[in-house]
Order: structure tokens, then sequence, then C-alpha cells
């Protein structure tokens, strides 16, 4: 039988290494929903900033562009922390335009489950703090974006932010993104589902009180900064026919010449725009005036039978007589509930944005073709 080894022989007289106990896994009471919100502190903070990341800025344009229609939106990832909303990822929700409603619906909340628990699987930020709506020449306004921020509103803790990306700002190389919120006169009009007139007049709500902005701030990492760096950077291009030494400068950029677009197409677009949502809003107003004047006709009828029968019972007490029972008016005379104007303030917010981009691109277009008229030379003839 061979001997044993030196290294077997040490490795046996060694002693042996102690076992560590094993230790039981600590148990976690769930906290009861009653003390859970007194524990929650950053609850009590309000909200003051919102903070974007650079990566969030590149998926939300990148979505943007290669969506097919303006409609791009998608959910908001991060977390609040001392009053500053930080926004660390987003992931785009599908669009179904040719499908229905319900089946639309139960397929991004669908998208949206399985998205959160990979998020989850992975450990990377799964709670949802908001969502962003691209849109296009400044007009933003619409009722789903306005029922989507009222549900986040209710659900989420500081009620969520919505941020907007407008296309046509980024198109010309200014990237737009503006983050707002609901109003608390608003929240409480729509919980009451009551927009009519006297609600309007009571909560003081016109289109420019329906959402408050949040400052906003872009915050960008190293690497980001650096990669963006190496492009921007200038770089010898060199060839055969030309030495290292004294060939031209160039950049991993293409060179860009979108400033010098005049910018007519998109200040017609704009005017466009602005004459549909005008001729919308005058249908809009119609059919109000329409409702209104029917409410007013059915009322009238139903206060002059209520002065007629009081007039016979007045009669018939003369006479000895016993007075006719009072009979419920709203059986008799169907009378419409008032309309809700959430339309028009809607309509009212879309012109409100077509008017204030045109008012930006006219005056930048107005600069630039008295610029260019004068390189033409054409003020000297």
């Amino acid at each position: 039988m061979a001997a044993p080894s030196m290294a077997a022989a040490l490795a046996a007289n060694l002693p042996s290494a102690p076992v560590a106990p094993v230790q039981a896994a600590p148990k976690y009471e769930a906290l009861p929903s009653s003390m859970a919100k007194l524990i929650d502190i950053e609850a009590d903070i309000p909200l003051n900033i919102v903070q974007l990341d650079g990566l969030v800025v590149t998926k939300i344009i990148k979505h943007a562009r290669e969506a097919p229609s303006t409609t791009a939106h998608g959910l908001l990832l991060g977390l609040d922390l001392d009053g500053v909303l930080e926004i660390s990822n987003s992931f785009p929700l599908p669009h179904h335009g040719g499908d229905d409603g319900e089946k639309g619906s139960k397929s991004i909340a669908r998208h949206q489950a399985s998205m959160l628990r990979s998020l989850k699987e992975v450990q990377a930020d799964d709670s949802v703090v908001g969502f962003y709506q691209a849109t296009t020449l400044g007009a933003f306004f619409n009722q789903s974006l306005l029922e989507t921020q009222a549900i986040h509103q209710e659900k989420l803790r500081h009620g969520g932010i919505v941020i907007i990306h407008d296309l046509s700002q980024t198109a010309r190389g200014n990237a737009s993104f503006r983050a707002f919120r609901l109003t608390a006169a608003f929240l409480d009009a729509y919980k009451r589902s009551s927009f009519s007139t006297s609600s309007l007049i009571s909560h003081r709500l016109t289109f420019s009180s329906i959402l408050e902005e949040v400052p906003l701030r872009i915050r960008t990492n190293p690497l980001l900064s650096s990669f963006l760096g190496s492009l921007t950077r200038s770089t010898k291009a060199s060839s055969g026919d030309v030495p290292p030494a004294n060939a031209a400068p160039a950049s991993t950029l293409a060179p860009s010449f979108s400033v010098l677009d005049l910018n007519t197409t998109g200040t017609t677009r704009n005017l466009e725009q602005i004459v549909d949502s005008l001729e919308s809003y005058r249908t809009e107003e119609g059919n109000l005036s329409y409702l209104s004047r029917q409410i007013a006709r059915e009322r009238a009828k139903a206060d002059a039978y209520i002065a007629k029968r009081k007039d016979e019972n007045q009669t018939r007490v003369a006479q000895g007589l016993a007075p006719l029972p009072e009979e419920d008016v709203s059986r008799m005379f169907k009378i419409p509930a008032e309309p809700s104007r959430l339309d028009s303030l809607v309509l009212l917010g879309q012109i409100d944005g077509y008017a204030k981009n045109l008012e930006v691109t006219a005056s930048t277009g107005l600069v630039k073709m008295h610029g260019a008229k004068g390189g033409s030379g054409s003020d000297k003839a």
C-alpha cells in the first residue's frame, strides 16, 4: 500500500474547521395598513422637483421617433426621496389603434404586469411613479391624458407625474420635456363627476388651472457624458493620399443643417391645427347652447305647470274644496342634466398649446427669413 503524501498527512493532522451554527431566518410581520401610512415619512414631504435620468431621455426620444403615430406613451419608474422624484428608468406601452377599447386595455395591462415582473426579477427599479406622453406642436390636452393622470394621482404616492415630450421641438434640435400633475381643484371636480357651469365657477376652473407644472431637471451620468463628448470631439480624418498630420479634423457626428431650415412647413401645419381646433370648439359650443335651450324650455314647462296647479289649489281652497295632491314634476317633465363643459376646457387647452407653439416658431422663422433675405443680397437690389 502506498504511503500517504506529505500534504495529506498534514491535512489529516490539522484541526477541523469549526462548524458555524445554523441561524434561523428572521421572520418579519407585515405592517397593518393603518400603521403603514404613519411610518411612511416621505409621503409627508411635498414634491418639489422631478429629476429625469439621461437614459430615460434617450429612451423616450427613441420611442417617440419609432412609434407609428404621435400617441407614444409609457410608464416611468423611480423613487421619490426628500422632495425629489428621481426617474431612473422607463418602458413603452403598446399602442392598439385598431383594437376595441376593452381588448386594448387588457393587452396593455398584461404587458405592463409582465414588464414590472421582469424588472423585479433582475432587481431593477419597478416602482411606477408616473407616465410619459409624446405630443406634437405643443398641444397635449386630451381627456385620455387627464383620466390616466387622475388614476395615477389617486393610487400613487405624491400623485405621480406625467412627462410631456414635444416631437416638433425635438425635431428642431430643442429637446422638450415638461412635468405636470393635476391641480387639487380639478381632482375634486373629477371625483364628483361635475363639470357644470356652477361647478367650474365654484372650483375656479379654467383650461389653464387643470394642470400645474413641476420643475424638471435632467441628470446625466459620467459614462453618458463621456460618450456624448466622444461623439462631438474632433478627430483627424486620414486618407491614403493625405498625411495624418495634414488631415482635416472631422467629427463622429455628421454635420446637421437643420438650423438653416426656415420651418415654413411647420408654421403652415400649426395654423391648420389651430383652425381645426377652433372649428371643433365652435361645434362643441353650439351643442352646449342647444342643450341649454332645451333645458330652459323643459324647466319653463315645469314651472308653468307648478304655477297652474298652485292657482287651482288656491281656487279650490277658496271654494271650500280639498286641494289637489302635489305631483312629482321630475316624472312628468324630463329635464336633461346640465351638460359637462370638460370638452370645451380640453379644446381651449389645445388651442392655447397650438398658439404658444406658433408664437415661438413664427418669431424664430421671421428672424431666419430676415437673415436669409439679408444674406442673399436682395436688400442691395
